[in-house]
């Protein structure tokens, strides 16, 4: 996760869209969620007003789990 840092804006293309928020495509190959709460300083009531799949957006980044794919040989 080199090129992803915690507290950084970062471009990402929105891939899915959900009643609980948008999930967005990162640069290497990464994947993120950005929450309905942290979409706006205002009451957001559909994503779907805001967003549409394939939409490019900045994203500010404050948790990064790295979730590590384990393959049994």
């Amino acid at each position: 996760m080199n090129s992803i840092k915690l507290n950084n804006i970062v471009k990402g293309q929105v891939t899915g869209i959900t009643p609980y928020g948008v999930f967005v495509s990162l640069e290497d190959d990464y994947s993120g969620l950005v929450h309905i709460s942290e979409v706006s300083n205002k009451f957001v009531k559909n994503l779907n007003d805001l967003f549409s799949i394939g939409d490019i957006i900045n994203v500010y980044t404050t948790q990064l789990w790295l979730i590590k794919n384990i393959t049994n040989c």
